[in-house]
């Protein structure tokens, strides 16, 4: 191993307490200090957030009181949809109506298409229903756009009822014939 000559930093007074090249020796407690700071800036982050997300959606009430639910429902118009009777004025949306029978009556559906193409809706096509057992004519429409349309339909056909559904991708409108449709 390699000797150097000695200086001045070689000779150390006996009452030096550091230890290390630049280090004295650890104070006690310093720890908490840094644990300290760290929770005193997770409070002020906290408490700043909750506050931002206060001005930003309103719904955080920092008056020490819980929110009372009101017994008095809110009561907002509901917007009147006019039905489409005339289907010449709705030609540039390009809606066909499918036709299905859910009756056990046997070529219902024709009927009904045909009191559809006499009042100049184009029915795409006819068919039978999954099952026989509907009670009730639905005019369903699955785009919320074609409720007025919708609406024409059933009024078309003597009917109210019309219902948004995705049951029915083939077509934006769907007729299911229950027993209630005497044609």
């Amino acid at each position: 191993m390699a000797t150097y000559p000695s200086d001045q930093f070689d000779d150390l007074p006996d009452d030096l307490e550091r230890v290390g090249a630049h280090r004295g020796p650890k104070v006690k407690g310093r720890g908490w200090i840094g644990f300290g700071w760290a929770v005193l800036a997770t409070v002020i982050l906290t408490v700043a957030g909750l506050f931002v997300l206060q001005v930003l959606d309103g719904q955080i009430n920092f008056t020490g009181t819980l929110p009372q639910a009101s017994n008095t429902p809110s009561v907002s118009p509901t917007p009147q949809i006019t039905p489409i009777t005339d289907p010449t004025t709705i030609k540039s949306r390009k809606i066909t109506i499918t036709v299905l029978n859910g009756t056990a009556l046997v070529g219902l559906q024709s009927k009904a298409a045909a009191t559809l193409k006499a009042a100049h809706w184009t029915v795409a096509s006819t068919a039978p229903a999954s099952t026989a057992t509907f009670k009730k004519t639905v005019v369903y429409y699955s785009i919320s756009t074609n409720k007025d349309v919708a609406l024409g339909v059933a009024q078309a056909l003597g009917f109210k009822t019309v219902q948004l559904t995705d049951a029915y991708q083939g077509s934006p409108i769907t007729v299911v014939l229950g027993t209630d449709y005497k044609g």
